[in-house]
């Protein structure tokens, strides 16, 4: 069969995809911060503003008149999208949309009756009522970044690759979770539509957390020394990390935060072993603890252990399945390389519904080597076209290109065999 001549493992593609370990753990899958598998689908940069004065014809002895310089107004920031529910239906009423920036939320729109939103980031909206918790003493609290208030404050205006450092965009509707649209580096003139934000009802089997339960029980002196961790940690200063974490974890040896954090800080120096070791043991103190499951599943993933990898990203996907689209992605690889390809596939279609702003097109590709060995060639075809509409610069393009063709010819020829009259 011709479709067998190109089909190969997909490793290399999996393995070539990856970002480093340190960057990994820092956000969910579907809060996509532009991972090098494709990031947002917005966002040209630059803010457009240019500032300059005409050319005067008064005389010289006449007093010049300058243009007003528009190079400190602060531009408007707009953002549009749609709010869906896991099912592909809009919610069952008008959700808000709001931004949260460093755990301060601020209401900033609704939806429509069909989930569509269109809303002006910080706007001073009179009809929007806000919730009580964004105010205090000293003003609106969500409101209050960016505007032009919070600019003459500061002493001038915040630059616009800082103005939304930190802060998400999210829908919330009781019951159900968010997607998390990272707003960091926006701008204005950058493209509006973030794509789709899907909501997902919340469920008592889904117990997996982003923080250690466990590690909310540690006594003071273990906290302190964790924070100083991480301080020393933002700074750069790695050594004086490990000794505070190693503190912490000696305070309180089920701090499964630390011992993450350590293994964290092994990885980043190549110490994989070890780091697995932390992981492991950050596990030990709190199954329940996702984190270290995910970053496991990439030290799997590199060693091409894909039984491992499977086991991992099962386990991940259990206690959260649904902010994480790159673990389901990592279990279809771990599964197709273990030639178990109705697992792969259902993983790689969860993954592909999940990645709305289409962050990880990998899945395209995968998607479409499953289908091709199960012989759906259309449907192997719309993945590969998907894959090269989504990364169309990425360094097996013309590979992926190839498998297109050869799908398109099988096709082409089933179709014609089909149509001749029978002898």
């Amino acid at each position: 069969m011709a479709s067998k001549v190109w089909v190969r493992a997909i490793t290399a593609a999996a393995v070539g995809l990856w970002i480093p370990v340190a960057v990994m753990g820092q956000g969910k899958g579907g809060t996509t911060t532009t991972p090098t598998t494709g990031g947002s689908t917005t966002g040209s940069t630059g803010t457009g503003t240019t500032t300059g004065t005409g050319t005067t014809t008064a005389p010289a002895s006449s007093t010049p008149t300058n243009t007003p310089s528009t190079a400190g107004i602060q531009q408007p920031v707009f953002i549009s999208g749609r709010v869906m529910m896991e099912d592909g239906t809009p919610p069952p009423e008008s959700v808000p949309i709001e931004t949260v920036c460093n755990a301060t939320v601020h209401k900033e729109g609704y939806t429509d009756s069909k989930g569509y939103f269109a809303v002006e980031l910080g706007a001073r909206n009179s009809a929007m009522i806000q919730d009580a918790s964004e105010f205090s003493a000293g003003g609106r609290m969500g409101g209050m970044m960016g505007t032009s208030a919070t600019s003459g404050q500061m002493g001038g205006a915040m630059s616009p690759e800082r103005k939304y450092m930190g802060c998400d965009l999210q829908a919330r509707l009781a019951g159900y979770r968010s997607q998390a649209v990272s707003l960091s580096g926006r701008r204005a003139m950058d493209n509006p539509d973030v794509g789709t934000i899907l909501m997902h009802r919340m469920g008592p089997a889904e117990e997996g957390s982003t923080i250690s339960a466990v590690s909310l029980a540690a006594p003071n002196d273990a906290r302190k020394a964790y924070q100083k961790g991480l301080e020393a940690n933002k700074k750069k200063k790695f050594g004086d990390a490990q000794t505070s974490f190693e503190k912490a974890v000696e305070a309180y040896p089920k701090y499964a935060d630390a011992w993450y954090e350590l293994g964290m800080l092994q990885a980043g120096q190549g110490k994989m072993d070890m780091a697995r070791s932390y992981f492991d043991k950050a596990i030990e103190c709190d199954p329940k603890f996702v984190q270290p499951y995910l970053q496991i599943s990439i030290l799997e993933l590199q060693a091409s252990r894909w039984r491992g990898l499977a086991d991992a990203t099962d386990k991940l996907v259990k206690l959260d399945p649904f902010d994480y689209p790159q673990a389901f992605y990592f279990n279809a690889v771990a599964n197709y390389n273990l030639h178990n390809m109705d697992a792969a596939e259902k993983s790689a279609l969860a993954a592909e519904r999940l990645d709305t702003r289409h962050a990880i097109p990998k899945v395209s590709h995968l998607l479409g080597l499953i289908l091709a060995l199960k012989k759906d060639y259309a449907g192997a075809a719309e993945r590969f076209k998907t894959y090269l509409k989504f990364a169309p610069e990425a360094k097996d393009a013309a590979k992926v290109q190839a498998q297109l063709a050869e799908v398109e010819k099988i096709t082409a020829a089933t179709a014609a065999a089909n149509e001749r009259p029978d002898r």
